[in-house]
């Protein structure tokens, strides 16, 4: 009895180290397999925030353009306002002068 008892305490000892080789194989695979996904992850995370930077980029001087365009037109505007006000005031100097040549 006491050589069957041995057998089988031997018997459940050799059993749960088998299933603790399993379980650490187990764990070794899904901690691989979570790593592999999380580097994935990693990945698309990188490859999204890099279009998403593209785009804004993009966008922004997209808009940086219209600003430009629409500033140059703006001062376009201002300076033939400022020539066309500055040669009806040659105009009258001119005709000032001539005046006081004339009148001379």
């Amino acid at each position: 009895m006491l050589a069957e008892s041995l057998k089988y305490i031997l018997s459940a000892e050799y059993e749960a180290n088998q299933v603790k080789l399993i379980v650490l194989n187990k764990s070794k695979e899904s901690i691989e397999q979570a790593k592999v996904e999380g580097e994935k992850l990693v990945a698309m995370t990188i490859t999204r925030a890099e279009t998403e930077m593209t785009q804004l980029k993009k966008t922004s001087d997209i808009k940086a353009m219209e600003a430009a365009a629409e500033l140059a037109s703006s001062t376009a505007n201002k300076m033939a306002t400022m020539r066309a006000r500055a040669e009806r005031r040659l105009d009258t100097v001119a005709q000032r002068i001539f005046e006081r040549i004339v009148s001379i």
